[in-house]
């Protein structure tokens, strides 16, 4: 991306994992992530999306108008970055939960101009940080298999 932006009512979560244990695949890491996220946005019956040349999770707006295309509008919820030392894994992914969507609007997250951002509030769920918290703790060990 070219702007990252960290705030109040995002859910920010660092991993810190050997990815050199896990086979040195930074492509299937950051797949982990994206799935990691998707598990938990599905808890609230949020149906996520990766795309294609596009890095992060994605939802379907079709309380919005159509594309130029003709698709449905999608905004961005979760944000993936992440850095590796010696093949550990740092930063990670935030998830917005309730931030002030109108502090976005003058950075292009990830470089995407066709696109928005949205939150779980702003999906109409009045969902909390510690639900938030609760979804990614439950949905962490089916991605990463860690127990």
């Amino acid at each position: 991306g070219q702007y990252t932006y960290h705030g109040p009512g995002q859910r920010v979560a660092y991993t810190m994992l050997d990815v050199g244990k896990r086979g040195r695949d930074v492509r299937l890491f950051v797949q982990q992530l994206e799935a990691w996220v998707i598990a938990a946005l599905s808890e609230f019956n949020v149906d996520g999306h990766i795309r294609e040349g596009r890095v992060g999770v994605w939802v379907e707006r079709p309380d919005k108008p159509l594309m130029a295309d003709g698709s449905l509008a999608e905004d961005k919820i979760a944000a993936i970055g992440i850095r590796l030392r010696k093949w550990i894994s740092f930063h990670g992914l935030s998830i917005n939960v309730e931030p002030d969507l109108d502090h976005f609007s003058g950075i292009v997250p990830c470089g995407i101009t066709q696109h928005g951002v949205t939150s779980l509030v702003d999906l109409g769920l009045p969902v909390s940080m510690d639900d938030v918290d609760v979804a990614l703790r439950r949905s962490f060990d089916q991605v990463f298999n860690t127990a």
